[in-house]
């Protein structure tokens, strides 16, 4: 039998690896996805995008198509734990999205969309780009040797330099290579229910209405999707009860509906049923010589939050970008290692926030006992700092996040969002980032620098490329006018100098051969 050569190899085509199998095929990599499903999910379960997601969505040409799926696309969102649909109300803790103020910290809005609109998308965007995606077909076994990954697939063998495990929370490959996970584990088991049916005005048909249900006979959750008339709920199973999976049967989740949504009557078209593990874990490590997990396969949150899909379209991006770097010889192969650096600590912070919101909404009896307090979601989603190799710490602040509305423009955080004209049109800054490493500056001396840089460094100068209100560029990127902001391909500064220096060229260069690990 033929073996087949490629340059990665991705094994899962959930919302990590169709991610980033988008971004490498964009970066000009020969990339091979496969999925033993059929298809793409058929379940919406990873629903709503965050700003900083649309962002990378964005750089690869897709945001707007990611909000014409969804109807819901950032129409609102309404949070609210209680009783039943019709019930008491004991927590309202969104009313609306205009409650969340973004406006310093990003031009994008956020998306509702569902896991089964968006996978489409992505997988179409992939394949334009010359991405070769192939469901049906399983990983059997592979090996790895110090020039690459030999993948046995249950339709030929394929050859590939590195292979990225985007193959679900139970992840056969992160097992196959004995990395352990470490963190509260399951905590619990779940019944998914996808149905049909006509709620009357129980739930805002034209936002996200997401109700946490604290009901006397059971805990769960049910929200609407996409599609009109279709709902996804969700009930524990707890076997120290005496509860089986076998036990939840149509005309048993169709009592829990009812119950549910205060409809006796009801006669909901029940489309799917499944069961599922609640866990929280992280991978002790994302890298494994030329494996690479992202994902579900390198964290495990509860759905307490809408950051797990989040962070899985995070990982795949943040691999991709590093990857391409490393293959086409712009980047050493240490460049690597900064993505575990980098996504590890997000993802256990995204996971304990998760555990928190489990307490809050669903579990009130859970033991959190020695988790530290969460973060801020919003600082977690826009205002993360990335600290690993590829990035020039010019302080001793040890705050993992910050205020994305006051952006302070320091080295690992996103480069921040600024209001600009370019050529009469209205455009961010953040326009600028997402295709390759990008110098912000006021000083067009910085030119000569960027054009003498390896890889390509595009200079953007304050008055010559793009205006901005007087003094607003230079203060949120906290620069002077002869400073200079260094920005990844995926929008995180690397390095910045508040003030001009000698010899810029050799400054630019020396910069690039630390970020980059060369």
């Amino acid at each position: 039998m033929t073996e087949e050569n490629v340059e990665v190899l991705v094994v899962g085509a959930g919302l990590a690896g169709l991610t980033a199998t988008m971004v490498l095929a964009q970066q000009g990599i020969r990339v091979l996805t496969v999925d033993r499903h059929p298809g793409t999910s058929i379940h919406p379960r990873a629903s709503g995008q965050s700003s900083r997601t649309m962002e990378l969505y964005r750089y690869a040409g897709i945001d707007r198509k990611v909000l014409g799926v969804s109807k819901r696309a950032s129409q609102g969102l309404r949070i609210t734990i209680a009783s039943s649909l019709n019930g008491k109300v004991l927590n309202r803790i969104l009313e609306d999205l205009s409650e969340i103020d973004l406006d310093a910290a990003t031009a994008l809005p956020w998306g509702m969309a569902g896991q089964d609109v968006v996978e489409p998308v992505l997988l179409a965007r992939a394949g334009e780009l010359g991405a070769d995606v192939r469901f049906s077909t399983e990983l059997v076994s592979f090996e790895q040797d110090d020039e690459g990954v030999t993948a046995v697939l249950s339709t030929g063998t394929v050859r590939a330099k590195y292979l990225v495990a985007a193959d679900g929370g139970r992840s056969p490959v992160r097992r196959r290579l004995g990395v352990p996970t470490e963190g509260m584990g399951t905590i619990g088991q779940a019944i998914g229910v996808v149905f049909d049916a006509d709620l009357g005005d129980r739930l805002q048909p034209d936002i996200t209405d997401l109700y946490y249900l604290q009901h006397p006979r059971f805990t769960g959750a049910l929200v609407n999707t996409d599609i009109p008339g279709r709902f996804v709920f969700g009930t524990d199973l707890r076997p120290e009860n005496g509860d089986k999976v076998e036990d939840f049967t149509e005309d048993r989740v169709t009592e829990l509906i009812r119950l549910a949504t205060d409809l006796p009557g009801l006669a909901p078209d029940i489309r799917w049923i499944g069961a599922w593990d609640i866990a929280a874990r992280v991978a002790t490590k994302f890298r494994a010589g030329r494996v690479l997990l992202a994902g579900d396969a390198a964290k495990v949150t509860p759905p307490t939050g809408g950051m797990g899909g989040n962070t899985a379209v995070g990982d795949g991006h943040d691999v991709a970008w590093k990857l391409a770097a490393v293959l086409r010889g712009e980047a050493g192969p240490g460049l690597l290692d900064s993505y575990e650096a980098e996504r590890k600590p997000f993802a256990e912070m995204v996971v304990n926030a998760s555990l928190h919101n489990m307490k809050q909404r669903m579990r009130t009896d859970l033991d959190l006992t020695g988790l530290p307090e969460p973060e801020d979601p919003i600082e977690l989603a826009l205002g993360y700092r990335c600290r690993s190799a590829a990035v020039v710490i010019d302080d001793d602040d040890p705050r993992p996040t910050e205020n994305p509305n006051k952006p302070s423009g320091r080295t690992g955080f996103r480069a921040p969002h600024v209001p600009i004209t370019v050529d009469g049109l209205s455009m961010s800054t953040t326009d600028f980032f997402g295709h390759g490493w990008v110098l912000m500056t006021a000083d067009p001396a910085w030119r000569e620098a960027a054009a003498s840089a390896r890889p390509v460094v595009t200079p953007r100068v304050l008055g010559e490329d793009f205006t901005a209100a007087d003094g607003l560029f230079t203060d949120r990127y906290g620069i002077g006018p002869g400073g200079a902001t260094l920005v990844r391909p995926d929008g995180v500064v690397a390095w910045r100098t508040v003030r001009g220096v000698d010899d810029r060229t050799s400054v630019l260069s020396g910069v690039l051969d630390r970020v980059l690990c060369r």
